[in-house]
């Protein structure tokens, strides 16, 4: 599932081909039509991200909400949009460029007052500029669930997914089983802004790169990590492997549902 930087950087993308104009909306694959019509021809106001949920305003008042899941996406395109491949779920064309919404989880049609309840049922998003940590650290610091679990609640905290998650609390040296009701106040603001930073970098380079300069490939004289995921990390997807700064093995295990990666060294249970 795509993580919040992906979804902020989509935002982004969405805004610099059709903000400010006049759009055709459809639904190729029929699924949208009717909510598709209702928008057909009228102007983009305003794409932003909140977590893993993408918004897409229009100056006549309604907002499609679209939520990836698994494995939903959000093409862009310059020029004439070619014969629609696939389920497209929902199209955007402008005069220059087009979008097509394929695999997701909820494309809907939605007002001010749907929006502003969805918003209000998220933990605060790393990258929006109205977060409140203070929010998130009031569910976490009350909890008796692992921080490895609440850090992937998206109603405690937004747009944090599994890579997100497991190299915050790396860089962290906290344990992912740790209740969050022992994580103090110091350590909360210091994965939070650390959050910030990592989620920010991904933005601007599209990549989750997560190791300090110390320990790049290029320092430590080992290979370069090769993953559909790009980027450098210390233990997402890196279970039975030697930790890239105490080469112990790296653990992995389930919890709720989800893999979770850690060093039993450098994040040692206390």
């Amino acid at each position: 599932m795509p993580e919040g930087h992906t979804l902020f950087r989509l935002a982004a993308a969405l805004n610099a081909v059709f903000a400010g104009r006049p759009v055709e909306v459809t639904s190729p694959q029929g699924r949208f039509s009717n909510s598709a019509a209702t928008v057909d021809g009228q102007v983009v106001d305003l794409a932003e991200s909140a977590g893993k949920h993408l918004f897409v305003r229009f100056e006549s008042g309604p907002i499609i909400h679209v939520h990836l899941g698994l494995i939903g996406v959000f093409t862009i395109g310059d020029g004439d949009p070619p014969e629609p491949v696939g389920a497209v779920r929902l199209r955007i064309v402008s005069a220059a460029a087009y979008a097509d919404l394929r695999g997701a989880t909820t494309c809907e049609l939605i007002d001010e007052d749907k929006m502003t309840t969805i918003l209000g049922s998220l933990g605060p998003d790393p990258l929006r500029l109205d977060a409140d940590p203070d929010k998130a650290f009031a569910r976490i610091h009350t909890s008796k669930k692992a921080i490895g679990a609440l850090l992937m609640d998206q109603t405690v905290l937004s747009g944090v997914g599994n890579v997100y998650r497991a190299e915050s609390l790396f860089r962290a040296r906290l344990h992912p089983l740790t209740p969050g009701a022992k994580v103090s106040r110091r350590r909360w603001d210091a994965i939070w802004a650390d959050l910030v930073d990592l989620m920010e970098y991904g933005v601007q380079t599209g990549r989750i790169d997560t190791v300090r300069p110390e320990h790049e490939p290029e320092v430590m004289g080992r290979a370069a990590r090769v993953d559909d995921h790009g980027g450098e990390v210390y233990v997402y997807r890196r279970g039975g492997q030697p930790c890239h700064v105490c080469s112990s093995v790296v653990r992995t295990r389930v919890l709720e549902g989800r893999n979770l990666f850690w060093c039993p060294v450098c994040q040692r249970r206390r």
